[in-house]
């Protein structure tokens, strides 16, 4: 059995337990011993982040290979159009090399909790939102496929890793999990009962 930690990551939070220059870790969320993150997500990104003290389910999660489907919900400047969604579908060309195709659809504005400080918008200019579904998780790619299509992003938010979403957590809480992995297959055979956490006071921990 493996735990898996479900932690909404609230924007401008480092994905680590320490930093030397005093910045928002997970250490100010998560206080539980010998867990770690499997796999990132930006500073100034904000949603789901797994993590687990077993290695081979933080491979699963987090490797490339594993082609894990990860689902985004952004929020990009300009309304956006049937022609730059179908590029997305498609595949871009950017600087690391093509991405994968992608689940692209226009969303309606989700019903999210109010981002701290908000998302500065102007006047003149709309806004759209977006469900992406992706199975890789390059550098900022999120950001720079939609900068790609000339729909920067504005706000974006991790919404689900596979089977797992952030259904019922507010920014900063967490929902334990016992996962069940078969050896022979490295596969989740079953979960256990869910527990939330609420946001911790300051505690570091040495590991990150």
């Amino acid at each position: 059995m493996a735990a898996l930690i479900l932690l909404n990551k609230p924007f401008r939070t480092l994905c680590q337990f320490s930093d030397e220059r005093g910045r928002s870790t997970l250490a100010d969320y998560v206080d539980l011993p010998d867990v770690y993150p499997a796999g990132r997500l930006d500073y100034d990104s904000e949603g789901l982040v797994l993590l687990t003290n077993d290695g081979g389910l933080q491979h699963r999660i987090a490797s490339p290979n594993q082609k894990m489907p990860k689902t985004y919900l952004v929020q990009v400047e300009g309304a956006i159009t049937d022609a730059a969604l179908d590029r997305l579908r498609q595949g871009l060309d950017l600087k690391d090399g093509p991405t994968r195709p992608a689940g692209a659809r226009r969303i309606p504005p989700p019903a999210l909790w109010p981002r701290k400080p908000p998302v500065r918008e102007r006047a003149t200019i709309p806004t759209s939102w977006l469900e992406l579904r992706l199975t890789e998780g390059r550098n900022r790619q999120v950001r720079r496929m939609t900068a790609a299509i000339g729909f920067p992003t504005l706000r974006l938010v991790r919404w689900q890793i596979g089977e797992w979403s952030l259904d019922g957590l507010a920014p900063g809480e967490y929902r334990q999990l016992t996962v069940h992995l078969p050896k022979a297959t490295g596969k989740t055979a079953g979960k256990g009962p869910a527990r939330s956490g609420r946001r911790r006071p300051r505690h570091r921990h040495q590991h990150t």
